[in-house]
């Protein structure tokens, strides 16, 4: 589901906020479930303070204190080592415990597959996908391409001479550029850097012709005039229409495919774990929470801000798109040489 924003007279938008706010506290304990825990809640952070994913554990962290959505504390713990592994098998080693909640992306199930690590993915339980990241196809403004098309031309002619950057290797960023490679018959020198961060000030330093960043990590380069955004990797374009830099929004960049790239969508899920061996009404007492808290307005603004797509998923419906995930990555990696498990 998309963030779509409504314009109303001012004394209906804060009746509406007022509301909001009221329903939230009025449903703070799930109904769908009976249990709910009675000690306080562990956070656990599949990454180092300030990241992507501490950032979304925090939010909700707040938004569940602000409004009483548990009648527990909740306490938030980064364990990033190892990629985020660390935080995993922590999860792994609280079997049966639902006080101890794991938050993270895809790379729950894509790290046992390229590396070795003490835990499988079926070692947690699955409990919400809440919003997916966004990845755009960037490129630095002293090169001549305009558009992606002109970008994967030139790639055809230079293979493997244009470099683009990414965060670590074996990971998102260049699962993303080797699917870029296949898609449209090119070849890249991929150049892994510790974040995309990194890989944006290499960008906007022209020492790589292009990356493959979430809309955030280049926000800053693209309005110092440094880099170009050419196509998002989105099933349709983004919706935010504020400008933001050359009289553009996001919702001015075209998608990959109508940029002549067959490929339709590539997006990183914010996902939410328990341990194994904790029961399906706890795992509902936690989707429940969930819930309550993408219907604040402070997650609303998150996602604005951050210009990120919301997209809850649970039960089933996520423990299938997990599956065919796996899937689809274990071919690729198999392909490729990475894969170990």
């Amino acid at each position: 589901m998309r963030l779509t924003i409504a314009t109303a007279p001012m004394a209906a938008c804060l009746a509406a906020a007022s509301l909001v706010a009221t329903s939230l506290v009025a449903g703070s304990v799930p109904a769908a479930a009976d249990w709910q825990p009675n000690r306080p809640v562990e956070f656990i952070v599949a990454s180092g303070p300030g990241g992507g994913t501490d950032q979304f554990a925090r939010l909700i962290q707040s938004i569940i204190q602000k409004h009483e959505l548990m009648s527990v504390p909740v306490v938030v713990s980064n364990k990033g080592g190892g990629a985020g592994s660390e935080a995993f098998v922590y999860g792994k080693g609280a079997a049966g415990d639902a006080t101890k909640v794991v938050f993270g992306t895809n790379n729950e199930w894509l790290l046992p597959l390229v590396t070795k690590v003490g835990y499988q993915s079926s070692d947690l339980r699955p409990v919400a996908s809440m919003a997916v990241d966004e990845f755009i196809l960037w490129t630095n403004t002293e090169t001549p391409y305009k558009t992606a098309a002109e970008f994967i031309a030139a790639a055809r002619t230079q293979e493997g001479g244009l470099k683009v950057a990414g965060s670590q290797s074996k990971d998102t960023d260049q699962i993303l550029v080797r699917r870029l490679e296949k898609a449209a018959g090119v070849k890249f020198t991929y150049v892994p850097f510790k974040s995309g961060g990194e890989a944006a000030v290499q960008l906007a330093g022209a020492h790589v012709q292009a990356n493959t960043n979430n809309p955030q990590e280049n926000v800053g380069q693209w309005k110092a005039g440094k880099v170009r955004p050419l196509c998002v990797f989105a099933p349709q374009r983004l919706t935010y229409k504020e400008v933001v830099a050359d009289n553009m929004s996001w919702a001015d960049i075209p998608t990959c495919v109508e940029a002549g790239i067959p490929l339709e969508s590539y997006q990183m899920p914010r996902t939410v774990w328990l341990p194994k061996d904790t029961t399906d009404e706890q795992v509902a007492y936690y989707a429940g929470v969930l819930d309550k808290v993408r219907q604040a307005p402070e997650w609303k603004d998150w996602l604005a801000r951050t210009s990120q797509s919301e997209s809850f998923v649970t039960g089933a419906a996520l423990a299938d798109t997990i599956k065919q995930d796996e899937a689809k990555n274990r071919v690729q990696f198999a392909e490729d040489g990475w894969l170990v498990n």
